[in-house]
């Protein structure tokens, strides 16, 4: 065969792939006539026909679960083992996983919500009859996970997905240590693996940060991150009582329903018995409620059946109401990037959408308070690291009563040692 002929069965090859992705894509979109953003199939292109590693930095709403969903579905097509897709927040996930079985994708999750189905899940992950995985970066710390789930099917493993790629850099207080675990993980996966980053929030900086970990072969496509749709306000209020009162007043004006993100866990809960107190339905929804509450007010917003769901960033990346109407930060974001990303959540699929934005002499107090706890302090690291090399392993109570320090943040500052490289630290069995 010539090399022409060569090249056009190539093309032939390509485009029935072309089509075979955009059947897919329609699928998820349940749109008949849906066609591929700017990027979308050159996306898919690259990680199913030259297996890249790949950072896609495109505006919230530009379809980059399509682009893992649809590779996955080509590649097992193709005959390969399943996709691991690291995913930050349980209400992702969910989304995630919804949309999955939309296109025919068989996806599951490993999550702390559902013990009672791990069995079952690393069953038929084992006989191959899973596509897509869906982990949080927490369940790399896991020693049976990695032995039970993940080695067994590493050489097998048809693509690697980072969603939310920006928490893989460690700058800022919303470093998420566990986020480190995948670059070791990565290491240990044949060079072969296609890898997807995915976010919608990575300044020059970060992008920089994520090369750097990634490694030097990691391609970037970038894309617009302008939301013509909505339309973003600032307004200057300088305490609770101000802000409530200009809720109280304007909120029912504002067509559609949305979200209202606190900074606290508190306020969460007390601006929702506010609202609702003024006859606006509210709900508080933060990561201190039982799962299967936050999966019904999950559903509630999606359907329509409050006005405001009142949150934490636990409701933050990643949450797909595509006719949200509005999005309003009580208090001012820790940055430009978490503004970003939540503010995205509106007006997906609305010609307008409200972000609100209030900001007043409280919002410093508690900003600076995050990113004083973002760290443990040294004094912690010291004591931690003193008592283990004057023993032979201390359980947690044990290390905790010899350092004195709380147990939520001696948990802390072991997870910040254990992603140090190398690690001061180490876990076996009960002792550390």
């Amino acid at each position: 065969m010539t090399t022409l002929e060569n090249y056009k069965q190539n093309e032939l090859v390509v485009s029935v792939l072309r089509d075979r992705a955009l059947q897919y894509l329609r699928k998820l979109c349940n749109n008949p006539s849906a066609d591929f953003r700017d990027g979308q199939w050159e996306a898919i292109d690259s990680i199913v026909n030259h297996q890249k590693k790949l950072l896609l930095v495109r505006r919230t709403g530009w379809g980059k679960s399509a682009v893992y969903f649809i590779a996955t579905k080509l590649l097992r097509e193709k005959g390969v083992g399943p996709a691991l897709l690291v995913s930050p927040l349980l209400a992702l996930m969910r989304n995630q996983i919804d949309a999955a079985k939309q296109a025919g994708i068989n996806a599951h999750t490993v999550n702390s919500t559902n013990p009672e189905e791990w069995d079952i899940i690393r069953d038929i992950l084992g006989k191959n009859q899973i596509d897509i995985l869906l982990i949080s970066p927490e369940r790399l710390a896991n020693e049976d996970f990695l032995r039970e789930y993940l080695l067994p099917i590493t050489k097998s493993l048809g693509l690697f997905v980072i969603d939310e790629a920006h928490c893989i850099s460690d700058w800022g207080h919303d470093f998420r240590p566990d986020y480190k675990r995948i670059v070791r993980i990565l290491n240990l996966l044949p060079d072969n693996i296609p890898v997807l980053s995915t976010t919608a929030t990575a300044n020059d900086r970060v992008v920089k940060d994520i090369k750097t970990q990634l490694g030097h072969k990691l391609e970037i496509s970038r894309g617009s991150l302008a939301r013509a749709s909505l339309k973003l306000q600032n307004v200057c209020l300088p305490d609770a009582a101000a802000r409530m009162a200009w809720l109280s007043d304007h909120l029912e004006k504002i067509p559609g329903s949305g979200i209202i993100y606190t900074l606290t866990v508190r306020d969460s809960v007390r601006l929702a018995e506010w609202l609702n107190s003024r006859d606006i339905s509210a709900v508080a929804y933060n990561a201190d409620l039982p799962h299967e509450q936050r999966v019904q007010i999950e559903q509630y917003l999606l359907s329509n059946k409050v006005k405001v769901v009142v949150g934490t960033t636990a409701l933050g990346m990643g949450y797909d109401k595509p006719d949200l109407g509005f999005v309003i930060h009580y208090q001012r974001p820790g940055s430009v990037v978490h503004y970003y990303q939540q503010v995205g959540r509106a007006g997906r699929a609305v010609e307008s959408a409200y972000g609100i934005l209030f900001w007043g002499k409280e919002d410093d107090d508690i900003i600076n308070y995050f990113i004083e706890q973002a760290f443990p302090p040294q004094k912690y690291v010291d004591q931690v690291l003193h008592a283990l090399s004057s023993s032979d392993g201390l359980s947690m109570s044990q290390l905790q009563e010899t350092v004195n320090v709380p147990k939520g943040r001696l948990e802390h500052t072991l997870k910040y040692l254990l992603t140090e490289e190398p690690s001061p630290v180490s876990r076996q069995d009960q002792k550390w």
